[in-house]
């Protein structure tokens, strides 16, 4: 599975819409600072926002579908879910909680 998410600073804070294949590992790495450039610069760690994908390719065409819209639809859309802005980061990878809906879905059987 593929997601799309979007990270934040902090409440109503600076906004980062990426894509990746492992939403724990990238995640990660965002938190841990792992890479110079924009979430690092802007101190983006709080995930705040996922949206899966059956593919890459789609999560792909999410994301740059996303990156277009303004930024007060973004606010809305990231409201929808998590009006609180939690980090979902702590929570998202355990089974319980109000927001285990969004948890990564179970592989085909």
């Amino acid at each position: 599975m593929s997601a799309v998410y979007i990270m934040a600073s902090r409440w109503m804070g600076t906004l980062y819409i990426g894509v990746t294949s492992d939403l724990l590992r990238r995640v990660s790495q965002h938190r841990e600072g792992m890479f110079d450039g924009f979430t690092k610069r802007y101190g983006v760690k709080r995930l705040v926002w996922v949206e899966w994908h059956d593919s890459i390719e789609s999560a792909i065409h999410r994301e740059k579908r996303l990156k277009e819209y303004p930024r007060q639809w973004k606010i809305n859309l990231i409201e929808q879910d998590n009006p609180q802005w939690l980090d979902l980061f702590p929570q998202f990878f355990r089974a319980e909680g109000p927001l285990a809906h969004l948890q990564e879905p179970a592989p085909p059987m």
